[in-house]
């Protein structure tokens, strides 16, 4: 084509931004039931509420990639479901140091009042893992992430604690 020139090299933010914002507003990733179909589903274990993904995570997604990818080749109806982080120890450290800069204590706060940070934290950073694990290459079915600290879940997981 005259007056067209072809980069030297590939630039992906060129194209890769672009073609993912368009796959999300089209709902490419969602899981869907499939009635007739076997289920398959995995779940990405949940990172730390630190929010840094390392080469360890990022190996477990490229084998769990691999799995998700061979089981939709099988015709299996496939839900690949984010985890996020379930307020487990590194969080409460986290947070409990956040506590202490601003002159607070955890048990002066009272469960909720805690909880509730502690699901602040959880949340704002959680974000941040699962877009940086969409951004390394696999990119999860599940649109609602796993959390495993929750209201459902939590008189089991917090009995004898705070």
């Amino acid at each position: 084509m005259p007056g067209t020139e072809i980069a030297k090299a590939y630039d992906p933010s060129q194209v890769e931004t672009r073609w993912y914002e368009t796959w999300l507003a089209a709902k490419a990733f969602a899981g869907r039931a499939e009635p007739g179909k076997e289920a398959f589903c995995i779940v990405i274990p949940p990172p730390n509420v630190t929010g840094v993904l390392t080469m360890g995570h990022v190996l477990n997604n490229t084998i769990q990639d691999i799995l998700v990818r061979r089981a939709r080749q099988e015709g299996k109806a496939v839900l690949w479901l984010p985890g996020t982080d379930h307020a487990g120890l590194a969080t409460q450290t986290r947070v409990e140091k956040e506590l202490r800069k601003e002159g607070l204590d955890r048990r002066k706060m009272g469960r909720e009042k805690f909880f509730q940070r502690v699901w602040s934290g959880a949340t704002s950073t959680g974000a941040s893992s699962s877009s940086s694990s969409s951004a390394s290459g696999p990119r999860a079915t599940g649109t609602a992430p796993c959390i495993r600290w929750t209201a459902r879940t939590r008189p089991s997981t917090t009995a004898g604690r705070c």
